[in-house]
């Protein structure tokens, strides 16, 4: 991708100076990498959300040094896009840094400032979310969904709407409250299958996951870790089952359903008596 060309040595220091300075040199329009000179904001941004999944992929895992590696990936997304806004004099890292800096310490008032103490980590949430409500409406952002960034995957923007909505009242009072919506939700999709309009089933497809993301966050769970959860699950079961076909010479493809049916059941019960 990259070739070598005659340029200046790099410095000796190391850290953080040391990978701004790589990441200028590779960004260099005259002697960097090409691929990396055209790169923008927007064809980094895949890039740094799926780093961010390795991340917590590696946490999950509890694979400690694969995590050090991980943030450091993550870690260059961040000097991608501050050598990036530094080239079109939008800001560079230390001034990222600083307002970093600022709005930890805007939000801590009992720690930095002269803020009334907090008793426990419920008490800090509602007033960090005071905090992010009030700039928020120094931007002329007012309502209470206003900010929840449409980008985001759709089972965490589910969660995160819910909380706001939440936090001004818009809730339901328990969790068997939300247990019978998600019933309501499922005899809908039925319905609507019915119906034979894709359009219906799609609808109510969605309303049904909402529900159930609902259901997550008043049981507070994190939906999105129970379902990476979930995946991992199935993912190791069903390498299972295809090693016990192997095993036997053949492949998943020459199994019926009935047999893949009890397979699947002596691997569940394996995995389940390993747990």
């Amino acid at each position: 991708m990259c070739s070598h060309r005659d340029a200046p040595e790099f410095s000796t220091q190391g850290g953080l100076s040391r990978l701004l300075e790589i990441m200028r040199r590779l960004r260099d329009p005259e002697s960097g990498c090409p691929w990396d000179i055209e790169q923008t904001f927007a064809s980094i941004a895949p890039h740094t959300i799926e780093e961010a999944y390795e991340v917590a992929d590696a946490i999950d895992r509890q694979a400690w040094e694969e995590l050090k590696d991980e943030l450091g990936d993550l870690l260059l997304q961040t000097v991608y896009h501050a050598v990036i806004g530094e080239e079109e004099g939008r800001f560079d890292l230390d001034r990222i840094a600083d307002r970093a800096s600022a709005k930890m310490v805007s939000r801590h008032p009992h720690i930095f400032g002269d803020g009334p103490g907090v008793r426990d980590a419920d008490q800090q949430i509602r007033e960090w979310e005071s905090a992010k409500a009030a700039e928020r409406a120094t931007k002329g952002s007012r309502g209470a969904l206003d900010g929840v960034t449409i980008g985001m995957p759709a089972l965490l923007r589910a969660l995160k709407l819910q909380k706001r909505a939440a936090r001004v009242g818009f809730d339901w009072p328990d969790t068997i409250s939300v247990t019978a919506k998600i019933g309501e939700e499922a005899q809908e999709l039925t319905e609507a299958r019915t119906s034979h309009d894709p359009a219906k089933v799609f609808e109510e497809l969605g309303d049904l996951l909402f529900s159930v993301v609902n259901l997550a966050r008043h049981l507070d769970i994190d939906p999105e870790a129970a379902l990476r959860s979930a995946n991992g699950k199935f993912t190791r079961r069903f390498q299972a089952m295809e090693a016990r076909l192997a095993e036997l010479g053949r492949e998943i493809q020459d199994s019926d359903p009935a047999e893949m049916d009890t397979l699947w059941n002596e691997v569940k019960a394996s995995d389940a008596a390993n747990d």
